[in-house]
This record gives C-alpha cells, structure tokens and sequence, in this order.
C-alpha cells in the first residue's frame, strides 16, 4: 500500500503514456488533464493525498516548452497569503515561482516650476499649430514614422524590463505589438489619409434600413488584406448623422488650444496614440504627463517624438497626481484627456472628497469645467452564443478566452471580464473545463500594475467559489475563475473591474442561440459596468441560421468597440477603427467615458466599430498568449508598416504562419 507523508510535486518523463499513466492510477492518481502529451506538455496526475505528478514525454521533444502545470485550487475568502510570501504559496501551488529583473529605475518628476514653463511655451505655440499646414503635417508625421522605428527596439526593452518579461522570449512580441507597433501603424495611417487632406476615401459605407450609415474601414487595400486576412472592421455612424470626414480640415480654424493628457500606465502606445489623436485630428498642442507605473517609457517617446517637441508642439512631464492635478487646473490649459479610471475623472471635475462629489454632482456645480474627453475601462463580457461545436472549435475558443484575460497580465481596460454561457447549452461544462485547462496552461506574468493583489483579494473575499487555476508566487496573482456568478444588478464581480487575472462565470437562462442573443445583449447592457467592449463568440453555421437575430444584437448593443469572434483589443490596434466609449454618458455619470481616438479616417460622428473574424482563423491570432513566434511577428509589423516591402512582408507572413 502506498502510503505518502507530505504533499509534494513530482516531474517525470516516460516514452510510453499508457503504461506510465497505468502504473500511476495502480498507486492511486487519477488523471486531472492531459495538456498535450505528443506535444511536450504534460499529463497531470493528482493523488487523494495531494500529490502532483506531472509526466511528460522524453526528453528529445522539443514542440512545446515542456512546462510543469498544476490542477485548480479552490480559494475562499482570506485564504491567499500576503503577496510576496513566497515560501507558502509556492507549497500550495506547488511548483517554483519564476524570478523577475529588477524594473528600471523611476524618473525624477519634473519640477512644478519647469512644468509651468512647459505650459507656457505650449500656449505661445498653440496659434501657431494652425497654421502649419497639411503637407507640412504629413511631413511632421513622416519623421515620427522614421524616428518610432528607430526608437522601438530600445522602447520594447524597457517595457519587458518593467513588465517582467524574458526579452529574448516569444512572449517580447507582445510589446513590440502593443507599443511600437500599433504607434507606427497609427502614423502611417494618419499619414495617407492627411495625403487626402483628411477625408481619404474608406473602403465603403453602406446604409441600414433604419438609415445609420456604417463605413468599412479595414480591409483597406492590399496590404491589409495581407496582414489581417479574415479580420473586417466597420464603424458605424451615430444615427441621423452622416459618414462626414475631417471636420478641422475642411472647416475654418478654430480657437487654438492647449491639451493636457494624461496618459495610461498599462499599454506603453496609448501615450502617444493619445497625442497623435489631439494633435491631428482635434488640432490642439500637447502637454503628456506621463503616468508613474510606465514613466519610464517616457524618454524613448521623447526620442520617437522629437520633431514635435522642437518644434514647441508638444512637451512630456513627469510626477504623480499632485503634477496632474497642478495642470488640470492650470490656466494655460484648455481641454483634457484621460485614459485611466472613472475615479481620476471624477476626482478632477467634481473634486477629490467623495461627499463633495456627491453633492456638486446633485447640484451639477463641476471645479474643473473644461472640456474633458476620456477612455476610463469597463467589465468587458464575452458572449458565448451555444452552437454544435466540435472539438477543434470548442478548443480553440478556449484558448481564445484564455488569451483575452492573459494578455498584458489583464492589465487592460479591454480584458476579458465575465464569460457569458446559456445555461442550457449541452456543452456548457465541457468548455468551462476547457477554459480552466487553458488558462491553467498559461505562464504567469509580473503582477507590475499597483494594487493587483488588494484587488484580487477583494474579489476572494467577495466569492469564496474562486479557484485558483495557475501558479503565483512573490509578484504574481493567479489567473483564476469565479464559477456561478449571479447575473444579478450589483454583483461585486459585474461591478468592479478587476484589473488582474480573474474571469467570472455567468450562466443565463438561455438554451437557444436566439434566446441567448436576447438574453445577453440585455445582461451585457444592464449588469456589467462601462460601455467600452465586449465581445461575442459565434461560430459560422449559428450566424447563418440566426442572421437576423445577429444583426439586431450588434445593433442593440451600447459599446463602443464589439469584436465578433474577436478580441475587442484588435479594435484598439487596427487604429483605423475608433477607440472610446458608446457616447452618451454625462459627466456626472461619466461610466467608460466620452469621445474616441484613433479613428485616423477621421469620422466626425462614430457611434461604435465592430470587428469581424472567423470562428477558427487559419493563423493563430497575434493576441495569444502561446503565439510561438510573437516576438518576429512584432518586429515584421514595425518593419511592415514603418517601411512597406515584398520582403518586410514574406517575413512577416512566416512569422505568422508559424505561430
């Protein structure tokens, strides 16, 4: 009889599965998953006692990374040690935490006197921005493109540096994609359409039968059929509105503006994609005050950005809230911007007491009365619409959802949130189990954002039903799901956006995919907090059968970016979809925000974008997180959108086709 004293984690490999299997469940294991096998990943075992074996295959596989994984463990309230106690929560999750660089170290912040010097040769120079006109712009923009390409190796290295990544890995590729890259494709869009005098032409606009026009904006040429082959990507237009273009340069000027934004301290593009935006599509100079988590980005955007600091167009600070809020109400600055949380804007129009926001909000009496656009996050859904799916579909959604909370850490406004299941879809479990594999298989990443392990314990303490299904360790929170969240109004996890790796579990009492987009554009609308994405997962042959139904959830959905079978962070990414808020909320309900950015075809009046993809794409999508070669992938798009060729291009489609 077998008879173990202490629990503890157990790595081997053999050449034949089934009798290694067999010989483990005579001693006791069961089997808990098989993760790949024939790949190099492992079948995980786990013994009454505890006990975790993990068996791999010999050691000459070399497909996968070979990884160890470890089974679920259910979490209760208060049941996580401090953050950082290494010794006990690697013993419970049974397996060694993986050790992270030292991040850069910070930059001094900039002195308010400096700072006021910067807003005031930004005011001298705001008349000035007027008058340079639009070949000079396209001029501009061409020694950004030039300038950011050669800026981005070091400006990627420093991100993997904070952000605790190998930057030798694959996984690199995930910040040359959310930095530099999507930066470059935003100039070289910005670029072409300003050749056009800002009202290029879009791919087509069409007109609904209630007469919202919606215009294509992705593909758009050869080259994006290329590089997204499978992706389109529509914005539509706010009712009663037309599909008009480029309102500053075909209008006369207007008064000329000094712009504070505030920039994000998550995706290191959002800074200058914010710029970009206030500079050439709303016409007002810029002062960034960059955000202290990713500050550090900052001096390489001096560098990418250096012909519009010379020339008095834009300047970068740096400091914490007290040298925001010194330029929020700075006299010489005219309109703000944030991306960041509903809790800065409120702090900065209707004050910093929570009693006085309550009561200047009742009596609409705001401090800071300035015009005041912002992109402030949200409980992002995925809608699963039940179809018969089989299993390569079933698991390749797995991955999907996987992929939307992992990335960046689910340090994004855009991360997948509440996985929305009709409660009588025949595979409701067997892809909630194939979810869990997958995000279990998933490395951990560096906790890096302030005040992601206070936030997960909330989220513990709120359901005692989570489960833990990853490793964590000092700078780490596990990537866990909530199981059996009511759909309920105020529900903590429907309420509160996360910003760490946690994915609640809604079911809703739907059995047909009619019933089921009925019932979660309403949930989506009604019980999740913010109106920034979401997203809906819906294979080919459900769209078919249930056309209308499908035109009307779209329709019917209030957010600004919808991805359908995509992840809602593409519509950030693309650049020439707009990014914000479904417009309409006031100031003193201000939720995910108002106004757009990106948008580089300029559209005056954009209700929402949606993005299409296939259910299974032929080419594993950019955004996952087991991408195998992510990294050649980001440094192709830089190339490829930077400087456009046949070669730039091959290289990029074998990075792609590889992954």
């Amino acid at each position: 009889m077998l008879e173990i004293q202490r629990s503890v984690h157990v790595g081997t490999r053999a050449r034949d599965r089934a009798r290694a299997l067999a010989f483990c469940e005579l001693l006791g294991f069961k089997t808990h998953s098989d993760t790949g096998f024939e790949k190099g990943h492992p079948v995980i075992m786990e013994h009454p006692c505890g006990v975790v074996i993990n068996i791999l295959g010999p050691s000459d596989q070399r497909d996968g990374p070979n990884g160890l994984a470890v089974p679920p463990r259910r979490l209760g309230p208060r049941q996580r040690p401090p953050f950082g106690d290494a010794h006990r929560w690697r013993r419970l999750a049974g397996m060694p935490s993986p050790s992270f660089p030292e991040p850069p170290p910070a930059i001094d912040p900039t002195p308010i006197a400096h700072v006021d010097a910067a807003a005031a040769r930004l005011h001298d120079k705001r008349a000035e921005w007027l008058t340079v006109d639009v070949p000079e712009r396209v001029r501009i923009l061409e020694r950004l493109l030039a300038d950011t390409r050669a800026e981005a190796e070091a400006w990627v290295a420093t991100m993997c540096k904070l952000k605790g990544i190998d930057p030798e890995s694959a996984l690199c590729g995930e910040e040359w994609l959310s930095g530099p890259a999507a930066t470059v494709r935003n100039i070289r869009l910005l670029i072409e359409n300003l050749r056009e005098n800002g009202q290029r032409r879009p791919p087509s606009v069409s007109t609904r039968p209630s007469g919202q026009k919606v215009v294509r904006v992705l593909p758009d040429g050869v080259r994006d059929k290329l590089l997204f082959g499978g992706f389109t990507a529509d914005v539509w237009i706010e009712p009663g509105k037309e599909a008009t273009q480029g309102r500053i340069y075909r209008e006369p000027k207007g008064e000329p503006k000094l712009a504070l934004v505030l920039g994000a301290g998550n995706i290191s593009s959002i800074p200058p994609m914010d710029v970009l935006y206030k500079l050439f599509a709303e016409d007002e100079v810029v002062i960034l005050k960059m955000n202290p988590v990713n500050e550090v980005v900052g001096p390489h955007l001096e560098k990418a950005f250096a012909t519009l600091i010379e020339r008095g167009f834009l300047s970068i600070v740096y400091g914490g809230a007290d040298v925001g809020a010194h330029l929020a109400s700075h006299d010489q600055v005219d309109t703000l911007h944030v991306t960041g949380s509903n809790r800065t804007y409120d702090a900065i129009v209707w004050g910093g007491d929570p009693q006085e926001q309550e009561r200047r909000k009742a009596a609409n009496d705001p401090i800071n009365t300035r015009p005041f656009t912002a992109e402030l996050g949200a409980v992002t859904p995925i809608l699963v619409i039940p179809g018969d799916w089989n299993e390569k579909q079933l698991l390749f959604q797995a991955r999907h959802v996987a992929a939307m909370v992992a990335h960046n850490g689910s340090f994004n406004c855009n991360a997948g949130k509440v996985l929305v299941t009709a409660k009588g879809w025949n595979l409701r479990e067997r892809f909630l189990k194939a979810v869990h594999e997958a995000m279990g298989r998933t490395p951990p990443r560096k906790a890096y954002y302030p005040g992601a392990a206070d936030r997960y314990q909330a989220f513990l303490d709120n359901y005692p039903q989570a489960v833990a299904l990853g490793e964590d360790g000092p700078d780490i929170v596990p990537w866990t799901a909530i199981p059996d969240v009511p759909p309920e109004q105020g529900q903590y996890a429907l309420s509160n956006e996360a910003f760490c790796g946690v994915l609640a579990e809604v079911a809703l009492e739907a059995t047909t995919p009619a019933e089921m987009l009925q019932a979660g554009v309403h949930f989506a609308n009604e019980r999740c907090f913010g109106t920034l994405s979401c997203c809906m997962l819906i294979d080919e042959r459900t769209q078919k059968q249930h056309a209308t139904e499908l035109d009307a959830a779209i329709e019917g959905l209030h957010y600004g970016g919808i991805g359908i079978n995509a992840w809602p962070g593409m519509i950030y990414a693309f650049c020439s979809t707009t990014w914000g808020a479904f417009p309409g909320h006031p100031p003193t309900d201000i939720s995910s925000g108002t106004g757009v950015v990106h948008n580089t075809f300029l559209l005056d009046h954009p209700q929402k974008s949606v993005v299409r993809s296939a259910f299974v794409p032929p080419m594993t999508p950019a955004y996952f997180a087991d991408h195998a070669t992510l990294k050649a992938l980001g440094k192709g798009l830089v190339e490829m959108e930077a400087k456009p060729g046949a070669g730039a291009l091959l290289g990029l489609a074998w990075a792609g086709m590889r992954g």
